[in-house]
């Protein structure tokens, strides 16, 4: 999936490598009694506070709708920050927490409806990057901190956005050249150490391969 694909669907979920990576909601009532049934949608924002069309930023605020899974996130649609690359084509600019089968980088195409919303249509190209969800145990070694999930991950650069004070839950984007076998061995010693749970929300053959 590195480098430039044919557009493909970012409705549907990404393939992931099912050996190694867990379904981090699974955890989310039973370690931290969230309510994952909310009606609101989710709004990923990246660290700079914008209004909807970004403002001087010059991005706007692309809406991608996905069939909720049992005991996750309910929500069917999740807002992600991009910069309009042409007519009807941006640049995801940050990391999704529950889209699936899209990675901050991506390209994707959107329409814009009659309110002015933009809504997803396919991914143009594929940025090569990863997208991977880590859950801190709330007993954990680590606690609760989505702090401390972000600094074991800080040496092999990827950035990434947390959910928020009740749900610690860290969405990382993995660069296309970032060190993807040392990245999964930190996430399997990380589980069989009881610090984290994690899933993979976007992968690509470098990724599965790895």
């Amino acid at each position: 999936m590195a480098g430039t694909d044919a557009e493909s669907d970012v409705h549907a979920d990404s393939d992931v490598n099912t050996d190694t990576d867990t379904d981090v909601s699974a955890h989310f009532d039973s370690d931290f009694d969230f309510d994952f049934d909310s009606d609101s949608d989710v709004d990923s924002d990246s660290d700079v506070s914008v209004d909807a069309e970004a403002g001087s930023s010059g991005r706007i605020k692309i809406w991608f709708r996905s069939v909720p899974h049992m005991g996750r996130l309910s929500q069917d649609t999740e807002g992600l920050w991009a910069v309009p690359v042409g007519a009807d084509t941006a640049r995801v600019v940050n990391v999704p927490f529950l889209q699936d089968g899209v990675a901050e980088g991506d390209l994707v195409r959107y329409t814009t409806d009659a309110e002015g919303t933009h809504w997803a249509t396919g991914r143009a190209e594929a940025s090569g990057n990863v997208t991977i969800r880590v859950l801190p145990v709330r007993h954990g070694p680590l606690g609760p901190d989505a702090r401390a999930v972000h600094e074991w991950f800080a040496r092999f650069g990827p950035g990434g956005e947390s959910f928020g004070a009740t749900l610690p839950l860290v969405a990382l984007t993995v660069p296309a050249d970032a060190p993807m076998a040392e990245i999964k061995a930190l996430l399997v010693r990380g589980v069989e150490d009881g610090w984290w749970h994690w899933e993979t929300g976007c992968a690509t053959d470098t990724w599965n391969a790895a």
